[in-house]
């Protein structure tokens, strides 16, 4: 129900950007983030961004990497910079419906940052 792109493998040092957009028609307003889960761990929250903007992250990205949204499109981005190799993992976006929480998520999209 929603699609991620702008994974890859990046040095350590470096930037990617991921996007997420619904692949199919979504009514209502929506909170969104982006998760993450590396091998042998469980899914942790990287990032939220509100339906009115405001924005957390995990302790271990803050000052890298920059979550954004767009609500006209109802898509939502994270700029990752200075990458490390502990933020290889599985990125996962989540939109929660603000009315009844009901959940959304991609499929995943894979980003391997070597040292």
């Amino acid at each position: 129900q929603l699609v991620e792109s702008g994974g890859g493998l990046v040095q350590s040092g470096g930037s990617l950007r991921l996007s997420c957009a619904p692949s199919i028609t979504i009514f209502g307003v929506y909170d969104m983030g982006w998760y993450r889960q590396a091998l042998g761990t469980q899914r942790e929250l990287v990032a939220i961004i509100t339906n009115r903007g405001s924005t957390n992250y995990a302790d271990s990205v803050q000052g890298r990497f920059t979550i954004s949204r767009d609500n006209a499109k109802k898509t939502v981005d994270l700029q990752m910079n200075n990458l490390k190799p502990e933020d290889t993992a599985v990125y996962y976006c989540k939109f929660t419906r603000v009315i009844d929480a009901r959940e959304y998520w991609g499929q995943g999209t894979q980003v391997t940052v070597s040292s």
